[in-house]
């Protein structure tokens, strides 16, 4: 995919707008547009990588920080809540650019899909 049709850096680059919960220099954090619990928020690293697959140590610290840091911000964090990326058509990745999805504000279904 190229970068410059990925709705991820769309939104990143302040081109789309999204309900920001959290930025720095490497990520950005927004809530879902469709949420599927009352807490739920999409990590993104600002720079396009495809999935985790694509994703460098660096990165990977960053966007865990941002996980924590949103965890924290929306209330979650002394609660509990689910962390949690998809890679590839099998795994069900909707949008290809690397992103996590922060769940919580509710007793989360021990199922995974």
């Amino acid at each position: 995919m190229n970068p410059l049709d990925c709705i991820f850096c769309k939104i990143a680059a302040g081109e789309i707008p999204s309900d920001r919960v959290y930025e720095d220099e490497f990520v950005l954090a927004f809530r879902d547009i469709h949420p599927q619990a009352p807490v739920h928020a999409l990590v993104v690293p600002k720079k396009h990588m495809k999935n985790l697959l694509e994703c460098d140590d660096g990165t990977a610290v960053a966007v865990l920080n941002a996980v924590k840091a949103v965890a924290k911000s929306e209330g979650v964090s002394e609660s509990g809540f689910r962390a949690v990326t998809n890679c590839g058509p099998d795994g069900a990745q909707s949008v290809e650019h690397l992103h996590f999805h922060v769940l919580g504000g509710a007793q989360l279904s021990g199922r995974m899909g």
